[in-house]
């Protein structure tokens, strides 16, 4: 048993501390990363989420590895995501069981943002913000200003219905005025 868990070390095939160091962490792809860089309660949290994570061999699924590093709230979201064509794993459509591999380019489209990130890590359970993040290398493009997205024009909550002048403002506003005038004069 002993020999085995030395030779898997050397093989970089599981998860988990290096028995002479006890400082530094392999991932799945041979890469060590170092917990005391962190900090020490997310260092923690990141090797206990590996601990969780698959074994030498097991894969996680699409929606679950989404859920997992927060992309989505729900595992069922994500899952509907993927069915709906708004997820995407390397440039190609793909189905909420898809297993996912360490250095993948997963893309997720929500509420008019997409969100591109590049596998790290794979886990299975969900864990907190900040090992969360350990998980991703997140690419994604800075989300859209706060005026860009503003809605045009608000009215005052308990203001009542607009009235008929306040409508003609708002159309006029919008530029629907000339399209509404010449739309009336076409009718015979």
């Amino acid at each position: 048993m002993a020999a085995e868990h030395a030779d898997d070390n050397t093989t970089g095939g599981t998860n988990g501390t290096d028995a002479d160091a006890g400082t530094t962490t392999r991932t799945g792809t041979g890469q060590e990363t170092a917990p005391q860089d962190l900090d020490p309660t997310v260092a923690a949290a990141v090797s206990a989420a590996e601990a969780a994570g698959p074994q030498s061999g097991e894969s996680v699924r699409l929606d679950s590895w989404i859920w997992s590093v927060r992309l989505l709230k729900t595992r069922s979201m994500a899952a509907t995501a993927c069915r709906g064509g708004h997820v995407r794993v390397n440039g190609e459509r793909v189905k909420p069981a898809y297993s996912v591999r360490v250095g993948d380019e997963v893309r997720v489209r929500q509420e008019g943002r997409e969100r591109i990130v590049v596998v790290k890590r794979l886990i299975r359970k969900r864990v907190g913000a900040p090992v969360a993040a350990q998980c991703y290398v997140d690419n994604s493009p800075p989300p859209p200003s706060r005026e860009a997205v503003a809605p045009i024009a608000l009215r005052d909550r308990g203001a009542g219905r607009p009235t008929k002048r306040d409508r003609r403002e708002l159309e006029r506003l919008r530029g629907l005025e000339a399209s509404r005038r010449s739309a009336d004069h076409q009718k015979p």
